[in-house]
């Protein structure tokens, strides 16, 4: 199941479609005039498209006889989400890049692979609801030296709706995150690596993000003046996890989403100095228990941009921040 999903009750007539995943295995459903319940995973069924269109064609054809032999159709909410970005797997050398609309807005789009700031098309146009369109082929033995994948879409529908923020996005895959996205990619239908474009609390393991799109842009996407990639923002050289630094409400928070928390922040600001080509940046993580400190480090262990890590300003922080040197 994913974002975007129509589904079913299993013990009810309700239907709708997935907005969001709860903790404690809770699904959020959006079902008719946008109302939203929390029911468990094993609660629903999803709907599949040939059954929709099915049930819509019985109805229209079915003669009524009186209003107790009368099928009508139940109207669906209107699935608000549901952009991906899949990477299915050909063999084990290489995979095929997909992006997919799970949902119900027509969307004109562009996709471009973003190298040292030189931008490359892969391909343009509207992606309709419930379909996929396959990008390009990429090598796993280059993982490493992928580009960045940026994505410029525009949402549009018939009738009347409000309006949404275009999304533009700019995605950068990490190993360390890649392999944990596996799951069956909706309308694919297949296993794959998975990123949701659409997402509001993005992965902290990608490191996209987003913006308004100014007229210049939009004007690009409907072949009008060609536009610059956008600049990556720039982290700056100390950043404080302290938790009461990171802007987070702290009433009632766990310590386990405390420290998910500021691990975000952590892979986050990583992630911008890599791609601004800084040579180094510092965390203040504090001394403590030792448990950010000991998971920051295991982490830059790993980065295979990371040169080397060590204790900084000892004299000032003991052993509470990390200067990282990035290759």
């Amino acid at each position: 199941m994913n974002i975007g999903d129509k589904v079913r009750l299993v013990h009810g007539r309700e239907e709708g479609v997935i907005y969001a995943f709860l903790p404690g295995n809770v699904v959020e459903i959006e079902i008719e005039d946008g109302f939203r319940i929390p029911v468990l995973k094993n609660e629903i069924v999803t709907i599949s498209p040939v059954e929709s269109q099915r049930l819509i064609k019985n109805a229209d054809s079915k003669k009524i006889g009186s209003q107790q032999d009368a099928i009508v159709p139940r109207s669906a909410p209107f699935a608000e989400k549901g952009i991906y970005l899949a990477f299915v797997a050909v063999n084990d050398k290489a995979v095929t890049m997909h992006v997919i609309n799970n949902s119900d807005w027509t969307l004109p789009f562009t996709a471009a692979a973003v190298h040292e700031s030189v931008s490359t098309g892969l391909t343009a146009g509207v992606l309709l609801p419930r379909t996929s369109q396959k990008l390009t082929e990429l090598l796993m033995k280059d993982f490493e030296s992928w580009p960045v994948f940026e994505f410029k879409i525009l949402y549009y529908r018939s009738g009347n709706y409000s309006l949404p923020q275009a999304l533009h996005k700019r995605i950068k895959c990490r190993a360390q995150s890649f392999y944990k996205n596996k799951r069956k990619a909706p309308v694919l239908e297949k296993e794959a690596f998975i990123y949701q474009l659409d997402e509001e609390n993005l992965k902290k393991e990608v490191q996209p993000y987003a913006e308004n799109l100014s007229e210049e842009l939009k004007n690009s996407m409907l072949g009008g003046t060609e536009s610059k990639p956008a600049p990556i923002e720039k982290p700056q050289a100390i950043v404080d996890l302290h938790i009461e630094k990171l802007a987070v409400n702290t009433a009632g928070i766990s310590k386990d989403n405390m420290l998910k928390t500021q691990l975000a922040a952590f892979e986050s600001n990583l992630e911008l100095a890599i791609a601004n080509g800084m040579d180094e940046i510092t965390f203040i993580h504090g001394a403590g228990s030792g448990v950010l400190r000991e998971e920051l480090h295991r982490r830059l262990g790993k980065n295979p941009h990371v040169n080397y890590f060590k204790d900084a300003q000892k004299e000032k922080f003991g052993y509470g921040a990390t200067l990282v040197k990035i290759k």
